[in-house]
């Protein structure tokens, strides 16, 4: 099989398929036409978010036999037209699932105890401890919207904080031993602290907005390393600045590019305020981005494109 990998991955994707026989062709720089143009050479095509594999690009890889993402999320790929021309959809939540629970756990410690807020105003001479008092994750109810690979891993996290952890999913009996399914009104009944473990669809595009935050009964501390269109900016503004919430920790932003390379920040005032503000911290979209969560990403895809085609 011929496959071509449009992505910087871990070199053990073309070392151990090679090693099978496959041919992988890296190709990082060519643009949507010049994939388009050559995708009729390929059984099969590994990416990550450079190029969007819409149903113009799929009409003309209808003889593809597999598509594999190396992540977790998949809404760059019209996944119904890839069901309908019989494509194998491929992704690797595995991967990093542990690299995303550990981001979230550490940096709602940092925002919960003003850690980095601390940290600089002592580096600056600046020594102040009341105004730095912290508040602790032990006794809060820490309610999950999503309880997946990543919403799972983050649950084992928290067992040893002393939390109790409750979830929200479209799927049921899912409850175990580290956290208990809720309904939706119940966990904004009872969270203290949100955390987003959710792809990108219509149905939760904007999902957080002023809406549902005005149902969560308590003033809560909100987490999100899915996808930032998952939360509406100028409503998660508003509600830092009425303190309905309580702070935000965002590995993920609403104004990101598709590819998540980079940033349009160009005179948007909510992101202006969430830059600035001591109430939120912000990190590139790192969750999943370990050292360690890029070998098994890769070694995930491996797997699973040998178990279907060898």
């Amino acid at each position: 099989m011929n496959i071509l990998q449009l992505d910087k991955n871990h070199p053990l994707i073309s070392e151990q398929l090679s090693a099978k026989g496959f041919s992988v062709e890296e190709d990082h720089v060519s643009s949507y036409e010049e994939v388009l143009a050559k995708i009729k050479n390929y059984d099969g095509i590994i990416i990550r978010s450079r190029i969007p594999l819409d149903a113009q690009f799929l009409e003309q890889s209808r003889h593809l036999k597999f598509i594999a993402r190396v992540g977790a999320g998949m809404e760059n790929i019209d996944v119904e037209k890839a069901k309908e021309l019989g494509i194998l959809l491929i992704n690797s939540p595995e991967g990093n699932r542990d690299s995303v629970a550990e981001h979230v756990v550490g940096m709602l410690l940092i925002l919960m105890n003003r850690l980095f807020i601390a940290s600089q105003e002592v580096k600056n001479g600046i020594w102040l401890r009341e105004e730095n008092r912290g508040d602790e994750l032990f006794g809060k109810t820490f309610g999950l919207i999503g309880y997946g690979n990543m919403g799972k891993a983050t649950a084992r996290r928290l067992s040893g904080f002393g939390c109790r952890v409750i979830f929200h999913d479209i799927l049921r009996n899912l409850s175990d031993e580290f956290a208990t399914q809720v309904t939706l009104e119940e966990l904004k009944q009872q969270a203290d602290i949100l955390s987003l473990h959710i792809p990108l669809t219509a149905d939760t595009r904007h999902l957080i907005d002023a809406a549902f935050i005005s149902e969560m009964v308590k003033p809560f501390y909100l987490i999100n390393t899915s996808r930032g269109k998952n939360v509406k900016t100028k409503d998660l503004v508003g509600a830092i600045k009425s303190g309905k919430i309580k702070g935000a920790a965002l590995d993920v932003l609403e104004y990101e590019k598709s590819s998540f390379e980079n940033l349009d920040s160009t005179g948007n005032e909510d992101l202006e305020f969430l830059l600035k503000s001591e109430k939120a911290i912000l990190t590139p979209h790192i969750a999943g981005w370990t050292v360690q969560s890029k070998e098994k990403l890769a070694q995930v895809i491996v797997d699973k494109i040998l178990s279907n085609f060898s």
